[in-house]
């Protein structure tokens, strides 16, 4: 469940005053909107919790056998080109482009939006917000993108400059030009 505080009332939350909250409530997971509003994500359940890290796993194998790029977790925010700060389930970043940033980039909520994330549906999430966190992604230069959704037994496919492709699970879903050679059997 994710909880959207409109701030702007009071004040409008910069990128620096942001990353100071996340530092200050460390027991919180936040993202900003471009619009600069706070949301609040609730934690996962255990099914969740456990699909995400089998998920993370998987992409993390394929890049250790790869070497092309940089895998992250849930916990980490990227500061999107668009105005958001937003955190995927899983994200992925080529090596290059990771290897682009200052290490003070890398070390705050790196400046760049992933090349490939997924985000996973949990029981308590709101479809429609997912897919305009989808959208986000994809306006800031994500490459491709999965929204697993268990519930509905779907999955979307977000890839840039294309129409958003919905299909049925289970499903191969393939990591195409973005991730080459990955593929990730959902059930």
């Amino acid at each position: 469940m994710v909880t959207v505080l409109n701030l702007s009332p009071i004040t409008q939350l910069t990128r620096e005053q942001f990353y100071q909250l996340c530092l200050a409530n460390q027991d919180v997971s936040l993202e900003r909107s471009p619009q600069g509003e706070l949301i609040i994500v609730s934690p996962v359940g255990g099914e969740s919790g456990s699909q995400e890290a089998s998920l993370i796993a998987k992409v993390v194998l394929w890049n250790e056998q790869t070497g092309i790029g940089v895998v992250f977790s849930s916990s980490t925010i990227f500061s999107l080109p668009g105005g958001g700060d937003r955190s995927p389930d899983v994200a992925w970043v080529r090596l290059d482009r990771w290897n682009a940033l200052t290490p003070g980039d890398r070390e705050k909520f790196p400046p760049i939006c992933p090349d490939f994330v997924i985000e996973l549906r949990s029981r308590t999430d709101r479809l429609k917000p997912l897919q305009a966190k989808m959208q986000e992604y994809l306006d800031s230069g994500l490459q491709l993108g999965w929204l697993i959704n268990p519930a509905d037994r779907q999955i979307e496919i977000y890839r840039s400059n294309q129409a958003v492709e919905v299909l049925s699970l289970p499903m191969m879903a393939t990591g195409e030009n973005v991730l080459p050679g990955f593929s990730l059997s959902i059930p």
